[in-house]
């Protein structure tokens, strides 16, 4: 689901348009580009090791973003780790509400991909 960035609107709900520049699968060098809450990003992947790790980063509105993602396969399913790190002038400028944006971001993507894959698994 996560690499399949194509299908991201289909159950991102915050995910409008995604677009790859780079046909096939994410592999380094990858670029997709994408809009969400207003922001248009686009990313280009650093790792792709498919069912473990995934990496992306890229510029949007004066932030550069890099957003790591791990995948670990455990008795009961995958436990998913993610980070992401935001710098740039906008960050510089108001640090306390951006966190709060990163953090809020951040804390309904693994939600909606944690009942997406609940979903999936039932069906």
């Amino acid at each position: 689901m996560q690499t399949d960035v194509a299908n991201w609107p289909s159950w991102q709900p915050d995910v409008d348009v995604v677009a790859k520049d780079t046909p096939g699968r994410l592999r380094p060098g990858s670029v997709f580009r994408w809009s969400t809450e207003g922001l248009d990003i686009t990313s280009t992947v650093q790792q792709a090791d498919y069912g473990k790790r995934l990496v992306w980063g890229g510029p949007a509105q004066g932030i550069t973003a890099v957003h790591v993602w791990t995948f670990t396969p455990t008795r009961n399913g995958v436990l998913v780790h993610t980070e992401e790190s935001w710098s740039g002038a906008p960050v510089l400028a108001d640090r306390a509400a951006l966190q709060a944006a990163l953090d809020n971001s951040l804390r309904k993507w693994v939600d909606n991909l944690k009942r997406e894959a609940e979903t999936r698994a039932a069906g």
